[in-house]
């Protein structure tokens, strides 16, 4: 099995279904909807991570052991507030210092920079770090919750790139989730478009995108390339 084979994740709160959802994973997926279409809720419930309130089911297969931090990592949208300001770089990392520069190389980040403290670095720059750390643990997969959302257009295109350069290299699986239809569609081979908690539409990237099945698919479409031609 090469896949990671997520066959029902269910999760309701007061009896009242809020996400129920099953895809794969392939190589790399991209789940895409508007906010509150339940992104963020099926991220948090593949980590472990969901309120106390609400309830899950998650029925999966993979050929690994699915452990937060070791087999599944995450790069957080948000780079600032995923590292505290007050802490060295090398301090957040809690790999050896050999470790720490080697994926400081891998990542294009001068190795200087472990030193310093974040609100020091660019936020590209810290976007690069919390990928670092989210490869620390050689994982099998990685989780993308809208890295690079904070960006500007060259430092969002560098980020792109350097993340397929990454998985050629260590060959982790990626799950994005976003709402961005043009960055989802360079990075992703697969995606899934989900609406009010439920997988509407999915298939090859390029297939959806240049026949879309669903009016909300091709809104999204519309949304993002209406200026830009589809890169496939």
């Amino acid at each position: 099995m090469n896949s990671i084979h997520i066959d029902r994740l269910r999760i309701t709160h007061d009896e009242k279904v809020l996400v129920d959802v099953s895809f794969e994973i392939r190589r790399s997926l991209a789940l895409v909807g508007e906010s509150g279409s339940g992104k963020s809720l099926t991220l948090k419930a593949l980590l472990g991570l969901l309120e106390p309130t609400l309830e899950s089911v998650l029925e999966m297969r993979s050929d690994f052991e699915w452990k937060r931090g070791d087999t599944l990592s995450l790069v957080p949208q948000n780079p600032f507030t995923a590292l505290s300001p007050l802490t060295r770089i090398k301090d957040q990392m809690f790999l050896s210092q050999e470790r720490c520069e080697e994926l400081f190389t891998m990542l294009g980040l001068d190795v200087s920079l472990l030193e310093r403290f974040p609100p020091e670095l660019s936020g590209g720059q810290l976007q690069r770090v919390v990928v670092a750390i989210a490869l620390g643990s050689n994982p099998k997969l990685l989780l993308l919750d809208e890295p690079t959302t904070a960006l500007d257009p060259e430092s969002k295109e560098g980020m792109i790139e350097l993340l397929k350069t990454l998985q050629a290299s260590m060959g982790f699986k990626m799950l994005f989730v976003t709402h961005d239809m043009s960055v989802a569609s360079v990075l992703c081979e697969d995606i899934c478009i989900v609406r009010n908690g439920s997988v509407i539409e999915e298939g090859i990237m390029g297939d959806v995108i240049a026949h879309p099945q669903e009016e909300y698919t091709q809104a999204l479409i519309n949304a993002e390339f209406k200026t830009r031609g589809f890169r496939n």
